[in-house]
Order: structure tokens, then sequence, then C-alpha cells
């Protein structure tokens, strides 16, 4: 919504005159000589185009800062802090306009929150903002938004997160000026975004909606408020937030109960009209009981290690208490703890290579057979937890394991690789792939290091495997020097 003061804007002849008179300004009132103001002018213009932000060189005052009588609103400190603040209610919108005989023009503002309101030196041309004030883009249009032209519905429906005229205190009593003030009976309508904007000093994202259903619910509302998931909004007319927590109070993950039904009043648990729940509030116990199975609890788990039981007594009595709109706590425990081998791979290009345990009787070649060191723990978890490829390459590197040594392997002085019978030379017998060495042409022997470069995210099962990349490898002249520790259990 951009602010540009317009050519436009009218003054009056009165005070067009007074612009005319030239003295020397000041904008501090002087005990010795004041100034006089012209008639007070009203500013004409779009209104949107009138948002300004202090400067912070001038104060702001109850008449022109050198008119008798003027006191101060807001100090020059005061203004300095407005000017570089980084809260759009801290914007100004101009709306009138004074010229004093020493031709100085002094703008009537006020905050877009309406906490601070006066006059403040706006230069010495009538047209334009300067001196205490210039012209603000309180919002950037955002128009390669990928939201643009998509359907959202209300995350969480009620009196929270609403549509605004323009994103919130924007434009003048845009903070108050509410389009849908409750957006409970709109819970499940979809609304099509259509515009998108930042706010300049928050960097918040708001959507211009317009609903589907009811045409009249539309306006700006912020981007977190709405969801392209429909199964993600929440209505507290009919549903209940779920609070998944362990024995030491901790938040393991959230879920809602939704669509329930009232409760009836017999209190066998079965509604027999069926009747949905459609105010907060309503008493939802049995159905939330219902509803919140074992199987339920599993899914809403998924990947968090965590496992939920719907026969618990405390689990029991929070959702036979339960009512539309509450947030409720669930008690879950951690689940059985599961190891994991751990698996590690070279990969070049679209070739991928497992890396064994060096061992004398492997059919593998020597420079893809490495030393293992022995780990000092093992890689574990909650069964069904997820681990991210961090936690792999973070355990490994914990453990010494990032840097994995080759065998020995035999090179001729051509660089080919040859066979050899000299397990002092080599360090295995006849495995290295390649054509046998000559008097003539002594071999020379390597090793290859890799270098871990990265983890693989996954879930603790039982007899589960993470995997493991070593992909930076270095071909380094001379024997290893390294124990071969054999086959070591955490690795596979």
């Amino acid at each position: 919504m951009r602010s540009s003061f317009a050519k436009s804007i009218y003054l009056g002849a009165a005070v067009l005159g007074l612009a005319g008179l030239s003295a020397v300004t000041t904008t501090t009132a002087s005990a010795k000589s004041y100034a006089t103001a012209g008639a007070y002018s009203k500013l004409t213009t779009d209104a949107t185009k009138r948002n300004v932000e202090a400067t912070g060189t001038h104060a702001l005052y109850t008449k022109p800062g050198t008119v008798k009588g003027a006191k101060i609103v807001a100090s020059k400190a005061t203004m300095a802090k407005l000017a570089s603040s980084k809260k759009s209610a801290d914007y100004f919108r101009a709306y009138g306009v004074k010229t004093t005989n020493r031709g100085s023009v002094y703008y009537r503002v006020v905050t877009m929150d309406q906490k601070y309101r006066g006059y403040v030196y706006g230069g010495k041309v009538a047209d334009t903002f300067g001196g205490g004030i210039k012209a603000a883009e309180t919002t950037t249009a955002n128009t390669t938004d990928s939201t643009i032209g998509k359907t959202v519905t209300f995350t969480n429906p009620g009196t929270k997160h609403v549509t605004w005229t323009a994103p919130k205190y924007t434009q003048y009593k845009s903070g108050a000026s509410k389009v849908v003030k409750n957006t409970t009976p709109f819970a499940g309508d979809t609304l099509k975004v259509t515009k998108a904007e930042t706010k300049t000093r928050e960097g918040s994202l708001y959507y211009y909606v317009e609903d589907q259903q009811n045409p009249t619910v539309n306006g700006w509302i912020y981007s977190k408020a709405v969801t392209t998931d429909a199964s993600a909004a929440y209505n507290q007319a009919s549903d209940v937030k779920v609070n998944f927590v362990n024995p030491n109070g901790t938040l393991i993950a959230k879920a809602p109960l939704r669509n329930l039904i009232e409760n009836n009043t017999d209190n066998t648990g079965v509604s027999k009209s069926a009747v949905a729940a459609h105010a907060k509030g309503t008493q939802v116990g049995f159905d939330a009981q219902k509803k919140a199975n074992n199987a339920w609890g599993k899914a809403a788990l998924t990947g968090t290690g965590y496992v939920y039981s719907s026969k618990t007594a405390s689990n029991m009595s929070a959702l036979l208490g339960a009512k539309t709109g509450d947030t409720i706590t669930l008690t879950v425990t951690k689940g059985t703890q599961v190891v994991q081998g751990v698996s590690a791979y070279y990969q070049k290009g679209t070739s991928i290579t497992k890396l064994v345990a060096k061992s004398d009787d492997s059919k593998v070649d020597l420079n893809y057979q490495v030393t293992f060191p022995t780990l000092g723990s093992a890689f574990a978890g909650s069964k069904g937890a997820t681990y991210t490829a961090a936690d792999v390459q973070n355990f490994l590197t914990a453990n010494k394991a990032d840097t994995l040594n080759s065998a020995n392997y035999a090179k001729d002085a051509g660089g080919d690789v040859v066979k050899t019978s000299d397990p002092s030379a080599i360090g295995a017998k006849g495995t290295a792939i390649g054509k046998q060495p000559s008097t003539d042409n002594p071999v020379v022997v390597y090793h290859t290091t890799y270098t871990l470069t990265s983890g693989v995210a996954g879930t603790y099962t039982d007899g589960g495997n993470a995997s493991a990349f070593y992909n930076t490898a270095k071909e380094v002249k001379g024997s290893a020097n390294t124990t071969n520790t054999g086959h070591v259990s955490a690795f596979s």
C-alpha cells in the first residue's frame, strides 16, 4: 500500500498566500518571537497515499512548533524511536496542514494506533513531505507467493485471528477495522487467496481471502491463520485439541479430535439423535473417548517413539470431561528401546558400493575393505521414533568413526592394481584384482581413506540398520596405520 504525497493536495488560497512569505525558520518556540499559523486545511488526497513515518529530526507538537503555546506531544528522542521502530503501529497518517508566516509547513499527523497525534514540521514545500516526516511504504506486494490463487481454510476459527480491511496497522485505524470479528461460524469454508502483502516493518505475511460459500466474508488475514491442508483446520465449536505429554510433562505431539457429537442424557455414550456439537463448551466426552482409541493415538504419535493407551485412568478421565474448544492433556510413555546397526557406503556418481569389514577371505576389492573402529555406545532409540541424517552423522563422529581406512593394496609403477602374495606388503592374500607383478616392475603400497559426508534419516525398528555415506575418498601412498579389529557388531 504505497504512500506518496500527490500534487493535488488542496491547501486553500489563504494558506498558499502565506507560503510565499520569507523568514528565518525554526522548529522550536521562542519566548521573544513567535510565528503565526495560517488556516487549517484538510488533506483531501487518497488517505492510503498519506502514510508517513518519522525521521527523528523534529518533535511532535500540539500546534505548529514555532507558534506561541505549542507544547511537545512527542519529543525529538521519542520521534527517533518511532522512526526506527519495527512496529507498523508507529507509522503516521497525515491528514491536515498549516503553514506559518515564516513559510514553514506543519502537518497534522496521528500514529496508526492513535497513541500520538499532533503537528510535525514538514519542510518548506507545501506539496511534499519533508523535515520531520517522510513518505512510507507500509507494505510490499508479494505477487509471487505460491499460495495466491489457492484455496485455504481457517486454521483455528475463533476471535484471535480474524480478517481486516488492511494488514493490521498498515493503514490508519486498520488495527480496529475488522471485517469478520469471529470466524467460528465459517469453520470449514473454503477461502480463495487473491492477494498477498508483506508488512514492511515486521516482515509478516498477510493474505487477502474471499469466502467461496459466504461472499461477505473476506479481508486480510495473517498467513499462518489459514492453511491449504483442510484436515489441519480446527473448529472450536465442534473439536477438541489434544496435547500428548510424557510423564515429566514434556509436550510430545498435538492432535485434534474433530466433529464430535454432544453427550446424550442417558449417559450411554451413544447419541440417539447423533446431534453434532455446534457451540464452544458443549460436552462431548463420550464421543471423544470413543474416537480417541489406540489406533488414533498411534497415528498421531507416528515418528515420536511414544505409545498411547486409551485405557489409563488419567486419559479416560481427561477424555470424559472434554468440551468443544477445550485443550486436554493425554499421557504417553516411551516405546521399547531398539539398537540399530550401521552400514557404510561410498558413492561415486550413480554407483554405490558398500564398505565392508577388512577380511582375508573377502571377495571385495581391497580398497573397499575398511577397518571399523570399536564404538563406545550403541545407536539406539525408541521403537517407531524417527532419527535424522544429522543424528547418524553426529553419532559416528562422537564415536570417532568419521574416518575409515581401507586395507592396503598394491599398484605398479604405471598405476595399475596388481596381484601379490606378499602379506607383509599388502595385508591380504591375492585379493587385489589386477595383473601379476613382474620383477622389473616393482609394486607400491597404497590405501584409501574415507571421510564421513552424511547420514540417512530413518526410523528405529527391530533389527533395523542406519546408513551413512563416506563419499570423500582419498588414495594415500603407504600402509594404513590401523589395527584390524574385524567386523564390529555396530556395523553391518
